[in-house]
């Protein structure tokens, strides 16, 4: 029985799923991610907080896109846990 594990924001700001716009997103839908990876940033008043996905395994569900406001506890993406 596979656990899904939901990596939430902790804190609120705007999402951004990429380094910068040139760049490609830190992850995708079915990508494997080690527990210290880059999920995407959290910007709040021009500072910039990573947020990583916390348990290795597969993105099965992204759930926010760039540019979108996220508030605390919001789930960002889901993974399935190895």
């Amino acid at each position: 029985m596979s656990t899904i594990h939901e990596v939430i924001s902790p804190i609120p700001g705007t999402f951004y799923a990429t380094e910068s716009p040139s760049h490609p997103p830190f992850v995708t839908v079915g990508a494997n991610v080690a527990a210290d990876d880059t999920i995407g940033l959290v910007e709040v008043m021009k500072m910039f907080s990573p947020v990583t996905a916390e348990v290795s395994g597969t993105v099965v569900d992204i759930c926010v896109e760039t540019d979108d406001p996220v508030d605390v506890g919001q789930v960002l993406i889901r993974v399935e846990e190895a």
